[in-house]
């Protein structure tokens, strides 16, 4: 292999991307209202991993406290939603064959936040702090059978009818939401704190519920990629070709919206990362699933985690993580989508 095809490779840009998350953790971990120097967070990871706790020795006492028990859990939790999001984007995409297509297309959001905003609402508290997430899983969980029992034919799940189902469902549940800000009263604050998104207080139970609900979801759709692959050139091709179009379909569908709806129950509401990271990357790496899955789910942990270390870190005053990610991402969308506008114009 030459040296420009390596570079050009999908091995070369996971590799980057996999230095550069690496990084973004590091230097994430050190920056606060308690700065922490680079190779301190070094030697404090290091010992955590290897268990060599001499490693530590001339830090201040309290750094490892704040790196693991603190910062850690939220920036890894933040760099996993981040992924999960991306990969949802993916497979939606090459499910649907809709490039505007995103994790929430299916309504998948409009049920969480109806679930959390229950939650909220009733105070339901019987499985303590993890009453609002179960219960905005829930919601995300139920919202994905009505959508696929409305979509479902006697042909089988048509992407048109999933994007028109989702939409119909999304609209009834975000009135849902809307009645229950207005009978919430004192609680609507809350509420909308929830919807907006944020990664404040994450434990490592967060950490390691979304980490393997990602591995799974990553595996299971790097193991129909080539099917996913096949069903761009349409359906008859791809039946042609051997590839059972409906089980294939519906398990990615249920596959990325379980993905995205765990990611929604831990952080809120977050837009525009399964929409946008799948566009930039596919003009890097090309439209393979094989390739554009993995270096996705990379460069959308990057993101996320970028964006979440600008809120809690650089800014003056922490906002809403969801926020931002409209206010950055909205425009930047706007831009691709007109260029790729004018482009077609000029192609025809």
């Amino acid at each position: 292999m030459s040296i420009q095809r390596f570079f050009r490779s999908a091995r070369f840009q996971a590799l980057w991307l996999s230095l550069l998350l690496a990084t973004l953790i590091v230097v994430s971990s050190g920056m606060g209202y308690m700065h922490i120097h680079f190779f301190d967070v070094l030697k404090i990871v290091l010992a955590k991993l290897s268990g060599i706790q001499s490693l530590t020795d001339g830090v201040n006492r309290l750094f490892p406290v704040v790196i693991t028990e603190v910062r850690l859990p939220r920036i890894l939790t933040s760099a996993a939603v981040g992924a999960g999001l991306a990969l949802s984007g993916v497979v939606f995409q090459g499910i649907l064959l809709n490039p505007l297509a995103d994790p929430y297309t299916l309504g998948v959001s409009a049920g969480a936040a109806l679930g959390a905003s229950l939650a909220l609402w009733l105070n339901i508290s019987a499985w303590g702090m993890w009453s609002v997430p179960l219960l905005a899983f829930a919601g995300a969980a139920l919202t994905l059978l009505a959508v696929i029992y409305l979509a479902s034919s006697s042909s089988g799940l048509s992407s048109g009818d999933l994007i028109l189902s989702g939409i119909i469902v999304s609209a009834i549940l975000s009135a849902g939401v809307s009645f229950i800000k207005y009978m919430a009263d004192e609680q609507v604050g809350v509420i909308i704190f929830w919807l907006m998104g944020s990664f404040a207080s994450k434990t490592w139970a967060d950490v390691w519920l979304t980490l393997a609900v990602l591995i799974l979801g990553a595996g299971v759709s790097m193991y129909f990629s080539r099917e996913l692959n096949v069903m761009a050139l349409g359906s008859r091709t791809a039946a042609s070709l051997g590839v059972d179009i409906r089980k294939v379909r519906l398990i990615l569908l249920i596959t990325a919206s379980l993905v995205a709806a765990v990611c929604v129950s831990v952080s809120g509401i977050i837009g525009f990362v399964g929409l946008l990271v799948p566009h930039i990357m596919r003009t890097i790496c090309g439209p393979d699933n094989q390739r554009l899955i993995p270096v996705s789910v990379l460069a959308g942990a990057c993101l996320l985690l970028a964006a979440d270390t600008l809120t809690r870190a650089v800014l003056p005053h922490e906002i809403p993580i969801g926020v931002l990610t409209a206010l950055i991402g909205g425009p930047f969308f706007c831009y691709i989508y007109r260029k790729r506008q004018i482009s077609g114009a000029h192609d025809d």
